[in-house]
């Protein structure tokens, strides 16, 4: 296990910045989740920290050693990849000893006949097989050995790559979206085995997604990166409760975080306890769905009409038109209440504490804040 340091870390293509200075700590054995939208950079970080692109600045520490220098195969990472990368000419078992073979037996030893003829070559591969024998065993494949990869599904040649990365023993392990190819039901499978998988070996894992629901539901904590900077970082409950910034606060979460309108902030913000933030030019307020609570149209400090009834069984989303603004409110409620009709009037209550408030360049502001900018 290693302690991952990456220190001002900058890469153009082109022209085109790609990563601005990013500086970032990720503590021994964590499970650090990189996520945001496709083309911010989480992925180049990724392949900058496998050494398999070249940074333009800044240094990728290991355990407290610089490894800029160092070739992808002297940094002692695996790398989990989107496209799983297996040869299709080798058995499951095959794929899975393809790194301890080339580490541990020399070129002439990994020829057919020479391999067979070498006592050492023999009792090598016999120390291969039981390794690779126990880490099917570990990830439920080992009826699969002998099959080659056209014969698998999706999901078990997932588990193939993530074995070729766990008989490494690496310092660790670096993945980028190794679930985007599998069905949404396979994935939820797949995002609990990854994260047993990094319980049982203790291992630092760089996780690539731009799936929120993966990094919520799998890491300790979460690096927000939009654009090619970090933009925060956080335990999963600090980034969707408490989040440092509007953009941070849009992307995480399901269904999206309300941003109310001007007009909306000005009426919610007129309830509050605290009436310097009505006058906060520029002030955004935003609310989660859980958060707000439908009531008469004469008690509420908003009132929408309910333009769409979305039933997740456990969960209604009430969306709701407000006048003046663009996007609908949404709010989610008990699908056990009252029953909604389309086009009807509602209230919209949210608490003073729930609220998110936002200057106009959508940075977070507290309550200091918001006193000195009024």
């Amino acid at each position: 296990m290693s302690r991952i340091e990456i220190d001002g870390i900058t890469k153009s293509f082109g022209r085109r910045p790609v990563l601005k200075g990013i500086d970032l700590a990720i503590a021994q054995g964590e499970f650090m989740a990189l996520v945001g939208p496709s083309g911010c950079g989480k992925s180049t970080l990724l392949r900058i920290i496998a050494g398999l692109e070249r940074e333009e600045a800044g240094s990728i520490l290991l355990a407290g050693k610089a490894v800029d220098h160092l070739p992808a195969r002297d940094r002692d990472l695996a790398m989990v990849f989107q496209s799983y990368a297996l040869y299709p000419h080798l058995t499951v078992a095959e794929n899975i000893a393809v790194p301890l073979t080339m580490r541990r037996l020399t070129t002439a030893e990994r020829l057919p006949v020479f391999g067979r003829l070498s006592s050492r070559s023999r009792a090598v591969r016999r120390e291969i097989d039981v390794e690779v024998a126990q880490a099917c065993a570990m990830l439920g494949i080992g009826d699969l050995v002998d099959r080659k990869p056209g014969q698998l599904s999706g999901g078990q040649r997932q588990r193939v790559a993530l074995g070729r990365a766990m008989v490494r023993a690496p310092k660790a392990f670096l993945m980028d979206e190794p679930l985007s190819n599998l069905d949404a039901k396979l994935r939820v499978e797949m995002r609990s085995e990854i994260a047993r998988l990094h319980r049982r070996l203790e291992t630092t894992f760089v996780y690539v997604t731009h799936d929120q629901a993966e990094a919520m539901t799998m890491a300790d904590r979460i690096a927000v990166m939009m654009d090619g900077q970090l933009i925060q970082v956080g335990s999963p409950e600090e980034i969707y409760a408490d989040p440092s910034d509007l953009r941070v606060a849009e992307f995480i979460g399901s269904p999206k975080i309300n941003v109310a309108g001007a007009d909306a902030a000005r009426a919610l913000a007129a309830r509050l306890d605290d009436p310097a933030m009505a006058l906060v030019p520029g002030l955004r307020l935003a609310f989660r769905a859980e958060a707000a609570t439908l009531v008469d149209p004469s008690e509420g400090g908003l009132v929408g009409v309910v333009v769409h009834l979305e039933n997740l069984g456990a969960d209604l989303h009430v969306h709701l038109a407000i006048e003046g603004q663009a996007e609908p409110i949404i709010v989610r409620r008990d699908p056990h209440a009252p029953r909604l009709r389309l086009d009807e009037r509602c209230g919209i209550v949210v608490p003073p504490e729930r609220l998110l408030a936002f200057d106009g360049a959508g940075s977070r502001l507290r309550a200091a804040q918001i006193r000195r900018a009024a």
